[in-house]
C-alpha cells in the first residue's frame, strides 16, 4: 500500500537528529550501553518555580480549549519580554503562540511561499529546514560556509545566492548545529544587502538566544528596515529545558501574524493550556534565573573542546552558543578504520555508533557533509567516556 502515500510524504525526509535518536534507543534497549551526543535536548529538569505555575494552573481548572493564537496574558508577556531582551516591540496582534517552535517556522513557511519560490538557507541550517520549504513545494537554496568562516556567511554570498524567485532567507543565530553567533555587525552587512530587495522575508530563528557565552543575541528585526519584513521565533524548549513542553512563538507583521492563526486553526489549534499557563511564569523571570544551565553548558564546551583538540584530525571552531560542537572530520574520508570504509560524515558517524556506541548526526543533514554534530547536553562524564571512545576508534 505505499504506492497510495501522497508524493508529499513518499519525498519528505525523515529527520536524521530523530533518526539517530531512535536507533540509539534501539541499541540502549539491546543492553548495549550507548552514549547519545545526538539530540539537542537540555539534561536539566524544568525549573521548580515553572513547574509549581503548571500544578497552580492545574489546580485552578485550565482545562479548556485555548485561543488559536494563545491566551492574552501570555502574549503580553511575550510582547513584554521581546522589548526586554530584543529591543523590539510586538503588540499582541503582532504574536502567535504554536505548540513549538517547529510549528512557528512550518507555519510561517506555509502562509508566504507558493510553489516555486525560492527560500535561502545558510548552510549548516537547522535539519527541519529544508523539509519544511518542501513540503511548501518551494526550493530551498544552500550558501555553503566553512569551519574557517566560522560556519558564517558574507554579504557577497547572499547577494549571489538572491535570484527573482527569493522570497524568504532562514537566519539561525545562535547556530544549530555549529553554535556561531552573529554579531550585529555581521547582521547590519547582511540587512544592506536586503535593504535592495524589498519583496524578501526573513525567518529569523533564535531559540537559543540565552544559551550564548559571551556573544549575546542580537535580533535582525531591530535593524529598523528589516522589522516589518522579520518573523522572529522563539520559544522556550533550550533555555528553560522545557522541551516535551512544546511552546514556540513568533513575532511577526501583523498580516503574518493573522496569516499564521488562520493556518493554525485548521491545523492544531491552540497550545495546551497548562503549558501556556507556566510559559508566562517562566517568561516573566529574569534571564539570571536559568543562568546556571548556561554555565553549565559552558563548562561542558570547555571540557569538551579540550577533550577533542586531542584527536587527529578533526578540525574545530569555539562555538558562542547553542549547545553543540560541529568539528570538521573530512581529514579521515578515504581511510578505513576498523574495517569499515569512511567516504562521508555518514559513515563517520556510523562508525562511531558501531565502534565507539557514541550517538552523533552526520554533518548531511544539515547541509555540511564535511562534519558531525555532537551535542553537549550531556553530563560532564559522560562527555569525557564519549570522547574517550571516539579516540580509541581513531587512534
Amino acid at each position: 500500500m505505499q504506492k497510495m502515500l501522497s508524493n508529499r510524504i513518499k519525498t519528505l525526509p525523515l529527520s536524521q537528529t530523530l533518526a539517530m535518536a531512535a536507533k540509539a534507543r534501539e541499541l540502549k534497549e539491546q543492553g548495549i550501553d550507548i552514549i547519545s551526543l545526538s539530540l539537542g535536548e537540555p539534561d536539566f529538569n524544568t525549573p521548580e518555580f515553572i513547574k509549581e505555575a503548571a500544578v497552580k494552573a492545574i489546580n485552578d481548572n485550565y482545562n479548556s480549549y485555548t485561543p488559536v493564537n494563545g491566551y492574552k496574558e501570555l502574549r503580553e508577556a511575550i510582547s513584554r519580554k521581546f522589548k526586554r531582551d530584543n529591543n523590539l516591540t510586538y503588540s499582541i496582534d503582532q504574536i502567535v503562540v504554536s505548540t513549538g517552535a517547529k510549528q512557528s517556522i512550518a507555519n510561517t513557511a506555509m502562509v508566504l511561499l507558493d510553489p516555486g519560490d525560492e527560500v535561502i538557507l545558510p548552510a549548516p541550517y537547522w535539519v527541519s529546514y529544508s523539509a519544511i520549504v518542501t513540503l511548501c513545494e518551494a526550493k530551498y537554496v544552500e550558501i555553503p560556509t566553512t569551519i574557517e568562516s566560522d560556519f558564517k556567511i558574507t554579504p557577497q554570498q547572499l547577494e549571489a545566492a538572491i535570484t527573482p524567485k527569493t522570497k524568504m532567507v532562514f537566519f539561525n543565530s545562535p547556530n544549530n548545529p555549529s553554535g556561531s553567533v552573529y554579531s550585529e555587525k555581521e547582521f547590519r552587512a547582511l540587512a544592506k544587502v536586503l535593504e535592495k530587495y524589498p519583496n524578501i522575508y526573513i525567518l529569523s530563528d533564535e531559540i537559543y538566544e540565552h544559551i550564548n557565552y559571551g556573544k549575546p543575541n542580537f535580533s535582525i528585526a531591530s535593524i529598523d528596515s528589516m522589522f516589518n519584513r522579520t518573523i522572529t521565533i522563539n520559544g522556550i524548549a533550550k533555555a528553560f529545558a522545557m522541551t516535551g513542553w512544546r511552546v514556540g512563538y513568533i513575532g511577526a507583521p501583523e498580516w503574518i501574524a493573522k496569516a499564521c492563526t488562520k493556518m493554525q486553526g485548521q491545523i492544531t489549534s491552540g497550545t495546551n493550556c497548562i503549558a501556556q499557563r507556566a510559559t508566562i511564569t517562566a517568561l516573566e523571570a529574569p534571564p539570571s534565573k536559568i543562568k546556571y544551565m548556561v554555565d553549565e553548558f559552558e563548562s561542558r564546551r570547555d571540557l569538551m573542546l579540550k577533550l577533542l583538540s586531542k584527536i587527529e584530525g578533526l578540525k574545530i571552531n569555539l562555538p558562542h552558543g547553542a549547545f553543540y560542537v560541529f568539528p570538521d572530520i573530512s581529514y579521515y574520508f578515504g581511510k578505513t578504520i576498523k574495517g569499515k570504509s569512511i567516504n562521508n560524515a555518514s559513515d563517520f558517524s556510523i562508525l562511531l555508533l558501531e565502534k565507539a556506541n557514541v550517538a552523533t548526526v552526520t554533518g548531511d543533514a544539515f547541509g555540511s557533509p564535511n562534519c558531525i554534530r555532537l551535542s553537549y547536553a550531556a553530563s560532564q562524564n559522560e562527555i569525557k567516556e564519549a570522547v574517550k571512545r571516539i579516540a580509541e576508534v581513531l587512534t
